[in-house]
């Protein structure tokens, strides 16, 4: 029998599909890898080229208040908590003192649904901790470096290389010390995506931009995945070989890429939204299949970037770089089906194997409204016809919403006299609620919920009466929660007095 002749397109998909398939089996790199590290990196690997993850980064010692502050900012939780595990003195923003309580914030935040992201801005073996970020103004360069910025020597650097020296001794007293953090981590059942030794292509940091002969950064890198896999059997890592962009001569990837056996995902980190395509594509090449990521951005991919990026499967943005990126800007990404946060759909599904296999139920995705609460208009906000302005609707309500009933006290401004107040009681159950509008004008109003009880629908019909002629003013509200329970959006569409039409306005109101 002869065989129907094949298209190339066809062949192409089929390729794609298989291309795909293959890569969603990449094992861990670890061949112990734990039932809830196995789990996590299946999702992260199921999430190129469909999804990508927001993410957040966390100053060592604010615990989760960045992660709070960007999910009130931009109205959805990021879904990626980062952390470090700091360098600095008691008291500074990157303390190391911390690491107790991000372990216990970690544990919450994994049973709360966020995916751990770790990292560590790590000591020079040249120095005990606390040390500074960058050498301290004036310091004696001749003295050991005591910095997490600055360069160790190339003979320090061999020692730290090399069993038995003095520094390597000091590189696993110190590497120890955060193993028994992650030790803590994995007693618990949490997977951490691990991300040592971060931009090691520049030589900015004490570990980084070494490339030539033995002693390189990339041998740094396969020595501390062999002390923390192999040594403390630490089973829970996901491990990230994370890279800076090859923006001049030595910095190119392949100079310091450890093997595809030392890695589960390949990170980059951009700031500046520089997010050339020539550094997409070249990770994408050395990736073999298995996921890329951006460890730090200062201000998360646009949805055009996404279209044409479409295999990153989450970014991380830095602590203190939220507001970067306007509320405008990330309303975009949140409008676009690509991009993931806590609170959406895609991530509650997507995430079910990976909360069982962690003992968890899966997430729920509860979107029922509550509008108990004083809300203030803004008129800066709200969008209403020409020439129409705030008119009688209310500049302030105080509702509460208990048993399946809204009591609803409305505030409206009245231009020569005290303000006017009016009270409704509505049942939520669709059925009528009968009371009176403005001028003693009967009006039976009735409220019912959407399918997800995320939005109420209320319908109003008022029976008025001018000069002995009859007429019915209907209208329709819909009532929406916004930005974490801090905005309430009212869509009104309405009838128009002396048959102007229907017409629609949009208030917002701002919770105090």
């Amino acid at each position: 029998m002869k065989l129907k002749s094949i298209s190339k397109a066809a062949i192409a998909l089929l390729l794609i599909t298989i291309f795909c398939t293959v890569a969603l089996a990449i094992d861990p790199v670890n061949p112990n890898a734990s039932k809830e590290a196995r789990a996590l990196l299946k999702y992260i690997q199921s999430l190129s080229g469909k999804y990508i993850l927001a993410g957040q980064h966390n100053y060592p010692a604010s615990g989760s208040r960045n992660t709070l502050f960007a999910a009130d900012y931009i109205g959805k939780t990021p879904v990626i908590w980062s952390q470090d595990f700091g360098f600095a003195a008691e008291g500074d923003k990157d303390s190391y003192k911390a690491r107790p309580a991000i372990i216990q914030e970690a544990i919450r935040q994994h049973k709360m649904g966020a995916i751990i992201n770790l990292c560590w801005h790590a000591v020079p073996p040249t120095a005990e901790e606390p040390i500074t970020f960058q050498p301290v103004p004036g310091s004696d360069p001749a003295k050991p470096l005591a910095s997490v910025q600055g360069r160790l020597t190339d003979k320090q650097f061999r020692d730290i290389l090399t069993r038995g020296t003095d520094l390597y001794k000091q590189w696993v007293k110190q590497v120890d010390e955060i193993a028994s953090y992650l030790k803590q981590l994995q007693d618990a059942n949490v997977p951490v995506l691990w991300r040592p030794y971060h931009e090691m292509n520049g030589d900015w940091f004490w570990w980084g931009g070494r490339y030539d002969g033995k002693y390189t950064t990339a041998a740094l890198y396969r020595q501390i995945f062999d002390r923390l896999v192999n040594y403390h059997k630490l089973n829970n890592l996901i491990w990230i070989w994370s890279v800076d962009r090859p923006s001049q001569p030595g910095r190119e990837f392949v100079k310091y890429y450890p093997g595809t056996k030392y890695l589960d995902i390949l990170a980059i980190d951009i700031y500046g939204s520089d997010f050339k395509q020539s550094y997409y594509d070249g990770l994408l090449a050395l990736s073999e299949g298995k996921p890329i990521t951006l460890g730090e951005v200062g201000n998360p991919p646009n949805p055009e970037i996404l279209e044409k990026q479409p295999d990153w499967v989450y970014w991380v943005v830095w602590a203190g770089m939220a507001r970067g990126t306007s509320q405008a800007d990330y309303a975009k990404l949140m409008a676009s089906p690509r991009v993931i946060f806590m609170e959406d759909k895609a991530y509650t599904d997507g995430t079910k194997d990976y909360r069982i296999a962690c003992g968890f139920e899966p997430l729920l995705l509860n979107k029922a409204a509550d509008f108990t609460g004083e809300w203030k208009l803004n008129e800066c906000e709200s969008n209403v016809p020409p020439g129409m302005g705030a008119g009688n609707n209310p500049y302030k309500m105080v509702v509460s919403q208990r048993n399946n009933m809204l009591s609803i006290k409305s505030f409206s401004v009245s231009e020569w006299s005290d303000d006017e107040v009016t009270e409704q009681n509505l049942s939520l159950d669709g059925k009528d609620n009968r009371s009176t509008a403005f001028m003693n004008s009967p009006r039976i109003q009735s409220a019912t919920w959407t399918a997800d009880k995320d939005t109420l629908n209320i319908r109003s019909k008022i029976s008025m009466n001018f000069g002995g002629r009859s007429s019915e003013l209907k209208s329709e509200e819909m009532w929406t929660i916004k930005k974490r329970g801090k905005k309430l959006e009212i869509k009104q569409t309405s009838d128009g007095f002396g048959g102007a039409g229907r017409r629609t306005s949009i208030f917002c109101f701002d919770k105090q």
